[in-house]
């Protein structure tokens, strides 16, 4: 089990289309002409900020140009085209429509877009920062002439006149104001994390509406972990054991620039996000994140004492591993990467004595990447020498829950045990059309 922990989590970040389909008569909107590169390298980073690129192009496809499958509890969706392409994609929007869209969620024609894009967190962008992306759009992506794709959406679910009520209830208008009180450092991290970088959408529970129970510090439930799309988007806030609690900041900053620390590495959709936004990003800037995310107050856990590492029931375990079925597994397949010890060889190979995914109450995380494996952490354009593979093929459900039943149990990791059951369930909905 290779890189088996992600840290910062790794649930699927739905960002449906920002943007939807131009007219094909639309105008090409006014100042399309030479652009101000400055504005326009400006909103190229702050594209990368937030991580554009990992919804709107496709495996294999041309940047922006959508086409990507995301799943949502209605059904599957596609992302859209965002090229400047004035039949098929947003060549036609003015920078008015682009900002509603952006941070209304309502598309040139005036349809609402579907509040797993994540507008609510984009309502907080400035009109600078709105201005400067709308140029890098219009100006610094190649038009890609590709049609969208309906989502699979069945109706009555894919009506789209009752997300009004939704953004009636749910939506709060208004660019991210400055905390009286708080350092120029702390308001431009609340600023990132809650805005373009859209960290709730995945890292905070969502109520029956599929709205997120806070958006900001303010609720309680503000980036206390949330399960998405067969992940565990793990917990950011202070907490000891299955947040960030024991992280410091330091340990924080090295996650965001280069997927991995002590504590952990990152796999599923968090990979994405360190490839192709947070390690792009300023020095300052990730500062800034992380003081933020530091400053939060510990919410959510496992309700365990605070984690103290203790090697001497497993190293027992380890053995004689004929007497636990879990370690027989652990010995044959993931003791080389992670040793006896389970501290691994951070940060090449992820400790899992310790680690917040596996102190985690949700075991969604450690199960899917178990069966599936990760894609590669590429930094610098070098990817890493050791993903983690996936075990699908090779161990059944009974074997994966007992060495994650060991694993959670080992090192005085105290976690819950993981059943045959919940393997064979996110087997069946992970490997679907595999």
């Amino acid at each position: 089990m290779k890189n088996m922990l992600k840290g910062l989590g790794a649930a699927l970040c739905v960002a449906l289309p920002i943007l939807a389909q131009a007219p094909a008569d639309a105008a090409t909107p006014a100042g399309a002409g030479a652009a101000d590169q400055a504005l326009v390298q400006r909103g190229a980073y702050l594209a990368q900020l937030g991580d554009c690129a990992a919804c709107h192009t496709a495996p294999k496809g041309k940047p922006f140009a959508g086409g990507l499958p995301m799943n949502t509890p209605m059904g599957r969706i596609y992302v859209t085209n965002i090229t400047p392409d004035a039949q098929t994609g947003i060549g036609g929007y003015t920078e008015a429509d682009f900002a509603r869209a952006l941070r209304e969620g309502v598309a040139k024609d005036g349809h609402n877009l579907y509040p797993a894009m994540p507008y609510p967190s984009y309502a907080k962008v400035n009109d600078d920062d709105v201005k400067a992306l709308y140029a890098f759009f219009m100006h610094g992506v190649a038009p890609v002439q590709q049609a969208n794709r309906e989502s699979d959406i069945k109706w009555p679910l894919n009506m789209r006149w009752p997300l009004m009520f939704w953004n009636m209830a749910f939506l709060q208008k208004g660019a991210y104001r400055d905390k009286p009180g708080k350092d120029v450092a702390w308001n431009r991290g609340a600023y990132l994390v809650q805005g373009l970088g859209h960290c709730g959408s995945c890292h905070t529970p969502r109520g029956v509406a599929f709205q997120e129970s806070a958006l900001d510090e303010s609720g309680s439930a503000f980036l206390s972990g949330a399960l998405l799309d067969g992940w565990f988007a793990s917990n950011l806030t202070g907490e000891h054991n299955a947040g960030l609690g024991r992280w410091s900041d330091e340990d924080l900053r090295t996650f965001l620039k280069t997927g991995a620390n002590r504590h952990a590495s990152a796999f599923g959709a968090m990979t994405s996000v360190i490839n192709n936004s947070t390690q792009a990003l300023s020095d300052q800037d990730i500062a800034a994140m992380s003081a933020y995310l530091k400053s939060l107050p510990p919410v959510g856990g496992n309700g365990a004492p605070a984690y103290t590492y203790d090697p001497q029931a497993t190293k027992v375990s380890l053995d004689r591993p004929a007497n636990d079925a879990g370690a027989r597994v652990y010995t044959a397949f993931c003791m080389h990467c992670h040793g006896v010890d389970g501290r691994g060889f951070a940060p090449m190979l992820a400790p899992l004595a310790g680690n917040p995914n596996v102190l985690a109450k949700d075991a969604s995380s450690l199960i899917n990447v178990t069966l599936n494996g990760t894609g590669d952490l590429v930094i610098n354009g070098v990817p890493s020498p050791f993903p983690m593979p996936g075990f699908a093929a090779v161990l059944d459900d009974k074997q994966i829950a007992d060495v994650l039943s060991f694993v959670r149990a080992g090192w005085n990791n105290g976690a819950p045990a993981v059943g045959a059951a919940e393997v064979a369930k996110l087997r069946q909905s992970t490997q679907a059309g595999r």
